[in-house]
């Protein structure tokens, strides 16, 4: 079975250290741009119903704006609780100046 990749996103749109919410076929996921490097995760805490897209991006990390749960958006690990739960992780490609991501989840959460 091939993996479907679909638009979420011009690279354009994300500079180095910023992050945004893209709703892909009735799913959150939070983009991140890690030092030129696009990483896509579910955008939901797995703590508590908050978008990880409203917290703060250092480096690979992004704390949740509702408790603080922090996550690596490129891996998808839970690292500061009260989150315990990974995020879903999604690939990504860049085509044409666009970003792709793989519907698949390449992680588990």
């Amino acid at each position: 079975m091939t993996q479907e990749f679909i638009e979420a996103g011009k690279a354009g749109e994300l500079a180095p250290g910023t992050m945004k919410r893209a709703d892909v076929r009735g799913r959150r996921i939070l983009l991140a741009n890690v030092d030129g490097r696009i990483c896509a995760v579910d955008d939901t805490c797995t703590h508590e119903e908050a978008s990880l897209s409203t917290g703060v991006l250092k480096g690979e990390l992004v704390k949740c704006p509702l408790h603080g749960s922090r996550f690596n958006v490129c891996t998808g690990e839970a690292l500061e609780e009260p989150a315990e739960e990974n995020l879903r992780t999604y690939p990504v490609r860049m085509e044409g100046g666009r970003i792709l991501i793989g519907l698949r989840e390449q992680g588990t959460p």
